[in-house]
């Protein structure tokens, strides 16, 4: 593609266009100027960060050769340690301190509840995200298995009133529990409450719990309720039916607040090789911080095609017990994850002919999108711009990713501190320094989190060298997990994170198995996380009742006075003294990781879909994304380099699964809208899919840390040019 000169930089044409005559309009940020700083500051930032990957590889060396050097001998965990401590990989622990970031939005610091993640790319899925701040409760729990189909209560294209009678009935439970009466029950209500005053004639055994309410046509049409900060909208209509018959309190819905936050991806769930991929992603970034992105689609309302158009929500009004007028965020509050600092990209080149690190270009372009949110404050109301940083290693990293900050902040014309961050505790060098990761952006954090597919990832290449690693079904009971699980909500208590910044838990992958997240998901909030990651705007919905079961910050209290994680137990490595599976057990656990990847590659070559719910062995649709494709392609070359399997046996299970995978495709409705499917098993040596799968566990050890990028882009850039 034409690339034209911005002093030492040579920028792709449709990158050029795109932010000067897009992006910087409207920002009175002069599109001269901003070349000028961009260019300085980025051949700056980039010595930097290829001093860091260089220090990353070279601690990798050193660790494979103390691991080979010890093989054969007890492990000696002390001894590790102290090894770690003097390559500089584990760094001395400072005093202790507190996180000093100011103006920090609500939903961030205040109110608990889920995330939802999505990819960028897909501006139904982001504007789907952005709007899922407020959900059905009715609609969450009659299209998911939360309700069970038994005793004619099934789910088809009719409604079902014994089902209808169940949602209801669950709901009113809720009710009950959450905003109780001081007499009775939700269920006994024969009429509409009724409003006289601004005052709710219904007694409640909280009455403060009453915030608000709405009219309509003169009528009551709402009424507005808080519990734990979040917000539950009880809707009424007397002319509301369901299944032919009246509800007798003429309640037709009720909205619960449920994404408080989402993250707009553009890292692990989205395939952007190229400036096309790029500038589209910056383009509905940009749409969502102006306000204006919209998404065009059909529908089939029974047998008729029907046109919509998607947008954001506006704010939502109320009038409260006072008289006065609520306005409400009627959308999420939206971060934007940047990529991390390893990837390059061709969109622009240095003046030594090198592409540019993708995550500061990232930095800079995201932010200036993100100025359009100051005036009209629909997003952040303190004008704060959310970067989430994934992949960071150590606490010079986090200091490096401070200082892309400042230069942003610089080049922009921005207040000290306007950029926030988000860590991903997701690294090993990060977990077991964490605390000192925290200090080095003290004034920034807002965020950080536990992602156990990548850490995982992380886990099984540092220690590859070590020995053949546990199953991977075996990894989330291992010792490593539980310590560093707690370690995360530990030292993000201990640096003062409650009520200022969130603590995150990883994300539910199985977006069918609603009834079993209900179940178990509350364990998060339990941990002392405030906010944990959900696949869809149904699943925020009903993760939503458990902020309302538990008060976070209670429990937050309550656990400052546990004894914290130990530094030991988080490295220990999950790896089998003796390992005596059978043929069977290996061959199940190479074929399930087998057909993982090649599920969710074969949709990332071919199609360029970075997220995707992908049917597992079992056809049980997964959220698949680079994290777990990580774990399973290093689990893979860890066993081929112990002996555990050959790679001819990988290779026949490779194959074997790919037919099974093609078998799924073809009847996924997923995948309509993209280019037709082509099946891997047709032509093995031709399937640039295949190849890219294969590479990944065959090359796997070569890989920095593991990452599938550099795999995944250099052949989805092959597959881009045979179109």
């Amino acid at each position: 593609m034409k690339k034209i000169d911005k002093g030492n930089l040579k920028v792709n044409h449709d990158l050029l266009e795109f932010v000067n005559d897009e992006l910087l309009p409207g920002t009175n940020i002069d599109p001269i100027k901003f070349w000028f700083g961009f260019d300085k500051a980025v051949h700056e930032l980039t010595t930097i960060n290829k001093k860091l990957l260089f220090i990353r590889d070279e601690m990798q060396k050193k660790i494979d050769e103390w691991h080979v050097d010890n093989k054969g001998k007890e492990f000696d965990t002390k001894a590790y340690e102290n090894f770690l401590k003097e390559i500089g990989y584990l760094v001395k622990e400072g005093p202790a301190f507190s996180i000093e970031t100011k103006n920090v939005d609500s939903e961030i610091s205040s109110i608990a509840g889920p995330q939802l993640v999505v990819p960028v790319m897909n501006a139904r899925y982001s504007l789907n995200a952005a709007n899922a701040r407020w959900g059905s409760l009715y609609n969450a729990l009659y299209g998911t298995d939360v309700i069970s189909e038994s005793n004619g209560a099934e789910r088809g294209k009719k409604y079902n009133y014994i089902r209808g009678e169940k949602v209801i009935e669950y709901a009113r439970d809720f009710l009950d529990s959450n905003i109780p009466l001081q007499k009775g029950s939700w269920k006994d209500i024969s009429e509409i409450p009724k409003i006289k005053n601004n005052q709710l004639n219904l007694k409640l055994k909280n009455p403060k719990q009453f915030v608000g309410y709405s009219k309509k046509s003169n009528n009551l049409s709402s009424l507005l309720f808080t519990n734990n900060n979040l917000h539950i909208d009880i809707r009424f209509d007397p002319k509301q039916t369901r299944g032919g018959l009246k509800d007798k309190a003429a309640i037709y819905d009720i909205i619960l607040e449920s994404a408080i936050t989402t993250i707009i991806d553009h890292e692990d769930s989205v395939a952007a090789v190229d400036t096309k991929d790029k500038v589209h992603g910056y383009r509905n970034w940009l749409g969502l911080m102006k306000g204006d992105l919209k998404y065009e689609g059909k529908k089939n309302i029974g047998n008729k095609p029907l046109n919509f158009t998607r947008k954001l929500n506006s704010d939502r009004e109320y009038i409260s017990p006072n008289g006065n007028k609520i306005k409400l965020h009627g959308r999420a509050l939206m971060l934007n994850r940047n990529v991390g600092h390893l990837m390059t990209n061709s969109s622009i080149l240095l003046s030594d002919g090198s592409e540019i690190p993708e995550g500061i270009m990232d930095a800079f372009i995201t932010t200036a999108a993100a100025i359009y949110d100051f005036k009209s404050k629909r997003n952040s109301r303190t004008n704060s711009v959310y970067i989430v940083k994934p992949k960071m290693h150590g606490p010079d990293e986090a200091a490096f990713t401070d200082l892309i900050f400042k230069k942003v902040e610089n080049v922009l014309g921005l207040k000290k501190y306007t950029i926030k961050i988000g860590i991903m505790d997701e690294e090993r060098r990060t977990t077991v320094n964490l605390k000192e990761c925290i200090r080095a952006v003290k004034n920034r954090v807002v965020f950080i989190n536990t992602g156990f597919l990548d850490r995982t990832g992380d886990e099984i290449h540092t220690s590859m060298e070590a020995g053949p690693m546990i199953k991977k079904g075996d990894m989330k009971s291992s010792k490593w997990i539980s310590a560093y699980e707690n370690n995360n909500v530990d030292v993000g208590l201990a640096c003062g994170f409650s009520k200022i910044a969130q603590i995150g838990k990883g994300m539910w992958a199985a977006p069918d198995k609603m009834a079993d997240m209900v179940e178990q998901k509350i364990g998060h909030l339990k941990a002392g996380a405030t906010t944990a990651w959900v696949p869809s705007p149904t699943a925020a919905t009903l993760h939503a009742l458990h902020y309302h079961q538990v008060d976070v910050f209670s429990e937050q209290k309550k656990l400052k006075n546990k004894t914290p994680a130990k530094i030991s137990d988080i490295l220990t490595i999950p790896i089998t003294d003796r390992p005596n599976w059978s043929i069977e057990e290996i061959t199940k656990e190479l074929e399930n990781n087998a057909q993982g990847i090649l599920g969710y590659v074969v949709r990332w070559i071919d199609q360029g879909i970075g997220c995707s719910k992908v049917p597992d062995i079992n056809n049980v649709g997964l959220m698949e994304d680079r994290a777990t494709l990580r774990i399973s392609s290093q689990h893979i070359t860890n066993w081929i380099h112990h002996g555990i399997c050959s790679k001819e046996l990988v290779l026949a299970t490779m194959k074997k699964m790919a037919k099974i995978v093609d078998k799924q495709n073809i009847r996924d409705p997923d995948l309509k809208g993209y280019t037709s499917y082509k099946r891997m098993s047709d032509d093995y040596d031709s399937s640039i899919a295949f190849k890219a799968a294969c590479d990944l566990v065959l090359k796997g050890r070569e890989q920095p840390s593991g990452y599938t990028e550099p795999l995944l882009h250099k052949r989805r850039l092959e597959k881009k040019s045979t179109h």
